[in-house]
């Protein structure tokens, strides 16, 4: 098989109530970036953060991070196009990642595209009380058309991010169309936990994902579960072939003691090459997504 491609997704929009260990600061997202490259991380996918851990979607930002990123490994970086922070106007969450791409040293490798839009609330059965009950994500055709003709433009890769089967034909259907292309890298987003939008984080929650990937591309695929374990996922997904994003801005993994992002890279590394799979490399990823040279 393939070598294994890790992508560690250190933060998100976690605080620090159940994991002390989501890194903030440009600083520490750079020395938790070198952590999990040496663990066995390929790509870093990191949200910008204030000292708060508020959201902090700015282009100085942004670029702060991935100078201090590489000044410390040779990790790929994904930013996010930023939700919760950047949604007064959903067409304009890519323009962020394209003034970035002016800099060589600031290009983002690959950046996000959620192929569909959903409701983003959560759910507690114990009460049968729904939160954010009003909250969408809204991501029209129309704007996922932008999206990937701003990213190619800017020579950012696009990752395809789908919550559900119609999110992977969408997808298909941007390849289809000459929008993205091969291969396709798509990240199979399952829920668990208070996240009820997406596929369960079990196998068969991820093999229908798997089942609807387009026959007629090629395609890389990445698995992802929000409010649960990819550890517990980790020996089925190196077995079926694909590729993996943990990290604690998804997950606290309360049940390992709360670790850092690394420790948790680590213990998917392990469980990968105990199921026959190498790890890849940064340079590895370059050749199995095209991507261009780093500056």
């Amino acid at each position: 098989m393939s070598k294994m491609i890790i992508e560690a997704r250190v933060n998100e929009y976690a605080m620090r109530d159940q994991n002390p260990n989501v890194p903030w600061t440009a600083e520490e997202i750079a020395v938790t970036a070198a952590r999990c490259r040496e663990a066995g991380a390929s790509i870093l996918h990191f949200h910008a953060r204030a000292h708060d851990g508020s959201p902090l979607q700015t282009i100085e930002e942004n670029a702060e991070i991935i100078r201090r990123v590489r000044a410390k490994c040779d990790i790929l970086v994904l930013p996010t196009l930023g939700f919760f922070s950047n949604d007064e106007d959903s067409a304009s969450r890519i323009d962020c990642m394209v003034q970035l791409a002016k800099d060589p040293s600031t290009r983002p490798d690959i950046a996000p595209i959620d192929t569909g839009s959903t409701n983003l609330e959560t759910f507690d059965p114990a009460t049968g009380v729904f939160g954010h009950a009003d909250r969408v994500y809204r991501n029209d055709t129309h704007t996922l058309q932008q999206y990937a003709r701003r990213l190619k433009t800017a020579g950012i890769k696009p990752k395809l991010v789908c919550w559900s089967i119609g999110f992977v034909r969408r997808a298909a259907a941007l390849m289809d169309a000459g929008l993205v292309d091969e291969p396709g890298y798509f990240l199979l987003n399952m829920t668990d936990g208070p996240y009820i939008t997406g596929h369960p984080g079990t196998p068969q929650g991820l093999q229908a994902l798997v089942d609807f990937l387009p026959k007629n591309r090629e395609c890389i695929w990445t698995a992802n579960i929000v409010g649960g374990s990819l550890v517990d996922l980790a020996a089925c997904v190196a077995r079926l072939g694909g590729n993996i994003a943990p990290g604690i801005g998804d997950y606290p993994y309360l049940e390992l003691g709360s670790p850092p992002n690394h420790v948790v890279i680590k213990r998917v590394a392990e469980t990968a090459r105990a199921n026959g799979r190498e790890i890849a490399e940064p340079d590895d990823v370059r050749k199995m997504l095209n991507l261009p040279a780093p500056a």
